[in-house]
Order: C-alpha cells, then sequence, then structure tokens
C-alpha cells in the first residue's frame, strides 16, 4: 500500500551575497565591525548579501526585503535585487563609495532580524599566465615532481563522471570539445558578461579583458583597478584541458581524466565575478535548485573553482558548498598565489573543500603558492619566471604547465595552447583525480579527499608554511580505493525510480571462485529527492533477498551513497545479482545512478 506524506523541506539558511570589486574582495564575517570594504586589489563593493532570521517577514518576502532596504538606504539607492538559492538577498548600493557601503553595513547589523550580512565580493582566476607554447606534460609523468597520471588510466579514465569548472566560461578548443557537455552562464551584469544580457544557457568565455587602466574602479587609495589594460585570459579552457583534454587523438595534450565530461559554467567576466552569482553556481552544478534557472540535467560529482578572493569564508559560500557536498558533489579549490597563509583566502579557507596549493617542477612549493594549516594537498601548478622577475631564479617556460588555450588578445582568435603558472593549474590536477576515483567507487566527497590525502607522496622539494599531506599521487591513490580486477563489479547504467514503483539493476559476476565472502560489500549511488521513501536490497542469483535498508519513516534527507557489508556466504557468487528499491510514496522521485559488488 501507498504511504501518503508530505515532504519535509529543511529550512535553507539565510546567505549572504557580497559584491565587491574587480579585486579580491574582503569577506566580512557578522561578527566583525569592518572597514569600509574594498577588494584586495582595492575595488569598492557595490552590493552586499543579507541573511534574515528565520521567521522574519523579510526573510520570506522579497518585497518585505526591499522595503527593508529602502528604509536602511539613508539617501543612498539600495535595491534588494534577488534571493540566492542559498536564501540570501542581493542588496545592490547603488555606489563605489567604500564608505556608504560600510555605514549600509552597519545598518544592516543593527537590525534583530539580520541573521549576517557580507560583501558580494568579486573572485579571480587564480593563474598568472607566460608566453610559452611548449607541449611538455611533465606535471603527468614526471618521476621527481609530476602526480602519476599514467599508472592510473589503466584503472580508471573517469568515463561517467561530469566534473564542473566554474570560471570564466569555455571558448571553442578542438582538443576539449569532445568532452564538453551543456553548461551555464550565471554573470549577472551584461557589462560584465560582454554577452548582452544576464544569465543564459551559453557558457561561452567572451573575453575578460581590460581595456583601460582603471575601467573596474579605483581602490581606497583612488589608484586604477586595474592598473594597466589586460588581455583575456581564457582560464576557464585552460583548466578544462588539464581536466580532460580528448586523449589519443594524435593531438594536443592528454587530460588527466579524458574520459569524463567538462561542464563549463560561467561566473567570471570583466573585473571578476560576483560571490552572489559563484554561489548560485556551485548550487546549480551539483544539482540543486536555482531560481529562474533551468534544471541541470547532466549535475556533477565533481566542481573545480580556480578562483578566489581575501578575507574568511563568508556564510553564503559554506552554505552553497555545504549543499553541494551533502549531494554527493566533491568541491576542489585553488589556494591563492599570493605566497601568504591561506586563511586570509576564500573559498579556499571554507569547510567541505579540498583546498590545493601548486608544486614547481622539482617538487618545491611554488614561489607564489599560499600554505598554511587549511591546505589539504599539493598539486604540481608550474613555475615560470623570467630574469627579470626573479633574478637567479630563472625557470623555462616548460616549466609550466601547459594546456589548451586561445591566441585571441581580447575576443576569441585562433585555439592555441600554451603554459601557464598558478595554484589555478595545480586545482584541477586534483579536480581530474576525483574524478578518475568517483568512476570507480561509491565514494563520498570526505572518503575521496581522505584516500587523496593519505596516499600522497612527500614533497621531493621544500615546503615552508604547510603543504598539506604532501604531492597528490594518481596512480597511489587508485591502487588504494579500487579493488583488484576480477573481483570487483559495478553497474554505471541509470536506472529510474517512479513513484510507488519496484526497479532493479543486474550485475552479472563471473570469475570468482566458490561462494560470496561474509564480508560482500554493497557501494549504493542513488540520487533521489526524498529518501524516506525506499526500502534498498540485495537479490542473490537464487533470488535469496538481503534487506540493506529501510529508510521509510526514518530518514528525510535526500540520496544514498554508501557501501553495505552483507554476509553472502551461503550464496553462490557466479550469477546474477539485483539491486533492488522499492518506493512506496507519492511526490518524490530518484534514479539508481550506480552500484557494486566487491567480492
Amino acid at each position: 500500500m501507498a504511504l501518503s506524506r508530505r515532504s519535509t523541506l529543511s529550512g535553507a539558511a539565510l546567505g549572504v551575497l557580497l559584491l565587491a570589486g574587480a579585486g579580491l574582495a574582503t569577506a566580512l564575517p557578522a561578527a566583525a565591525d569592518p572597514p569600509a570594504p574594498v577588494a584586495a586589489g582595492g575595488q569598492p563593493v557595490a552590493s552586499i548579501i543579507v541573511g534574515y532570521k528565520p521567521g522574519s517577514a523579510k526573510a520570506r518576502d522579497l518585497a518585505s526585503a526591499a522595503k527593508d532596504a529602502t528604509a536602511k538606504a539613508h539617501g543612498r539607492a539600495l535595491s534588494a535585487e534577488r534571493r540566492l538559492a542559498t536564501g540570501g538577498v542581493v542588496v545592490g548600493l547603488g555606489s563605489k563609495d567604500a564608505r556608504d557601503a560600510a555605514a549600509v553595513i552597519a545598518a544592516y547589523k543593527a537590525d534583530p532580524d539580520v541573521d549576517y550580512v557580507e560583501a558580494d565580493q568579486m573572485m579571480h582566476p587564480l593563474a598568472d599566465p607566460t608566453d610559452t607554447d611548449y607541449a611538455q606534460q611533465w606535471d603527468l609523468f614526471e618521476a621527481t615532481a609530476g602526480m602519476n597520471v599514467p599508472g592510473a588510466w589503466a584503472t580508471s579514465t573517469g568515463a561517467g563522471v561530469t566534473v564542473a569548472v566554474i570560471d570564466t566560461g569555455y571558448v571553442a578548443h578542438s582538443d576539449v570539445a569532445g568532452n564538453i557537455v551543456a553548461g551555464y552562464d550565471f554573470i549577472t551584469s551584461s557589462s560584465a558578461a560582454r554577452d548582452g544580457n544576464g544569465r543564459d544557457n551559453n557558457p561561452a568565455d567572451e573575453g575578460d579583458w581590460v581595456a583601460t587602466a582603471g575601467e573596474c574602479g579605483t581602490d581606497a587609495n583612488g589608484n586604477p583597478v586595474p592598473s594597466k589594460p589586460e588581455d583575456s585570459s581564457w582560464h576557464g579552457t585552460h583548466v578544462a584541458g588539464t581536466i580532460a583534454a580528448v586523449t589519443n587523438n594524435a593531438k594536443g595534450i592528454a587530460g588527466i581524466a579524458y574520459n569524463a565530461k567538462v561542464q563549463p559554467v560561467r561566473v567570471l567576466g570583466k573585473c571578476g565575478g560576483a560571490t552572489s552569482d559563484i554561489a548560485d553556481a556551485i548550487t546549480w552544478a551539483s544539482g540543486g535548485t536555482v531560481a529562474g534557472v533551468p534544471a541541470n540535467p547532466t549535475p556533477a560529482k565533481v566542481i573545480n573553482m580556480s578562483l578566489g578572493g581575501s578575507g574568511a569564508c563568508s556564510v553564503t559560500y559554506q552554505n552553497a558548498i555545504n549543499a553541494a557536498v551533502a549531494r554527493g558533489t566533491t568541491v576542489v579549490v585553488a589556494a591563492g598565489n599570493s605566497n601568504v597563509d591561506v586563511s586570509g583566502f576564500n573559498p579556499a579557507n571554507c569547510n567541505n573543500v579540498i583546498t590545493v596549493a601548486a608544486s614547481d617542477r622539482a617538487g618545491n612549493r611554488a614561489f607564489y603558492s599560499n600554505f598554511g594549516a587549511k591546505i589539504d594537498i599539493t598539486a604540481p601548478g608550474g613555475e615560470v619566471r623570467l630574469e627579470t622577475d626573479a633574478p637567479g631564479s630563472r625557470t623555462t617556460p616548460a616549466d609550466g604547465i601547459y594546456s589548451t588555450l586561445n591566441g585571441g588578445l581580447t575576443t576569441p582568435g585562433a585555439e592555441s595552447y600554451k603554459t601557464y603558472m598558478g595554484t589555478s593549474m595545480a586545482a584541477p590536477h586534483v579536480a581530474g583525480l576525483v574524478a578518475l576515483i568517483a568512476a570507480k567507487t561509491t565514494l563520498t566527497p570526505a572518503q575521496i579527499e581522505t584516500a587523496i590525502k593519505n596516499n600522497a607522496r612527500a614533497l621531493p622539494g621544500t615546503c615552508t608554511g604547510g603543504c598539506g599531506s604532501g604531492l597528490a599521487d594518481a596512480t597511489a591513490t587508485l591502487l588504494a580505493v579500487v579493488p583488484a580486477p576480477g573481483k570487483y563489479f559495478e553497474n554505471l547504467t541509470d536506472v529510474a525510480i517512479p513513484d510507488n514503483t519496484t526497479v532493479e539493476s543486474s550485475i552479472v559476476v563471473s570469475g570468482v571462485t566458490g561462494n560470496a565472502p561474509t564480508t560482500l560489500k554493497v557501494g549504493v549511488d542513488i540520487k533521489h529527492t526524498y529518501r524516506g521513501d525506499l526500502i534498498v536490497s540485495l537479490v542473490a542469483p537464487d533470488g535469496s533477498v538481503y534487506l540493506l535498508e529501510d529508510f521509510v519513516n526514518s530518514d528525510s534527507t535526500a540520496n544514498v551513497a554508501k557501501t553495505y557489508t552483507v554476509n553472502a556466504s551461503s550464496e553462490v557468487a557466479n550469477g546474477t545479482w539485483k539491486l533492488r528499491v522499492q518506493d512506496v510514496a507519492s511526490q518524490d522521485t530518484g534514479k539508481i545512478d550506480a552500484w557494486n559488488l566487491t567480492f
């Protein structure tokens, strides 16, 4: 008999977004009394994010929030622009005067209905591009300080995994195109996006060039931001190539997870990108709901964010990241390129992320890489310095990270390859490794992070200040988490789970001697909006049923990502095993995403 129940909706934490200028904005924790908010590069805050306490009218109704903004304006042109997926309200300041921003933030902080308020800061690509064109991928295979990737390819190439690259978007490149899936453009500002509109379903990189000094505003001292014109970086395309460039196609480079898919999610445009846009991008990329944006047809199991700004981790970021991780998405973030403790840079200092520092070709911490206790792991980021940049410390272009790019100085031109250096280049190495793991296991994001850390090797060079668990090692990690061939079986075919139905997914086991073990491992990855509808069982080849878990009336959360241990020693191992899922209620549906057996 079908059950009747009303889905329980968890109270979303009210996220606060802050829009700072072109530099790296300083996050403003609610408990602090902030100075005039400006970006680390000096650009003033243009909007803020306000989170109202649950139960207040302003938390429920955007119109009430708009009236509240008007009341706090004191002659300033404030506007409640929209509500974020994380619950916060973006409030435009109508001014780029840092003193105005500080006064408005203080007014909100004095309101007992306000849970938090923070700047909607601008994020920027974390790379230092060079002008070389050497096609050397030492970062994948060199024994000294490469990431030991080729040995992992015998186990996994990332098939079936989508990696969201939250960045500048994607400019067409024939060495990546075969692995691109539909993404989205989350840049709200049409001028920053350069596409004539706001958010849309076209994540094409329109270029992040800045034509004149000061085009992004001025800093607190009146200095122009930027200090000089800048060409387009095509940053997201470089990151995408490292993760999943098409391989074995007789051209270009090899991607780390070369059978994975890349989902370009555009958040960085002219002068950077707003925290509010990036937070919504995290939500959407991981399969969450963002108002006014169509559902993501291919939610990502991995998110790469090679971007950042200064200051503490904002409530907005943490809310979005926590929700993404709860959906089963691993979030990888670049540590930053300021050669200081990463604790002062977000979102690298947020919880529930894998924060990546950069190493050079000799295995030292790269001269620019941030460091500290919040670093989880280090990966190749490269080093390219001219004699004029660092006398006595010259490196060659081949010592950078070589990947896909575009030759256009402003708008897209001919496709190309180029070496960049930066923690932006290190992070996609780890995102690619996560994709290799996710393709062959049902490990949670926390378990994936632990596996990468536990199987890292010591940096062959030096690291001052803290480089996490060491240098990521792809082969060692894959060998540790994926069972030996012949004893591991999986089914990656999606099986829909409609309301009030029972469905099954099969695995044919062969080549195993005797009966199943007393510790048969059953890995289950089910995507479902309310797992309290579900009863999950394992069916042996002879029809015997082993109950794995009955979630009905005991669990109101989403998804099932667990490994169960079953004593199946009475069962002959070889034959057809089935995962049976019963949905016993209405309203919420899902799918068997993947499952596996380890003998």
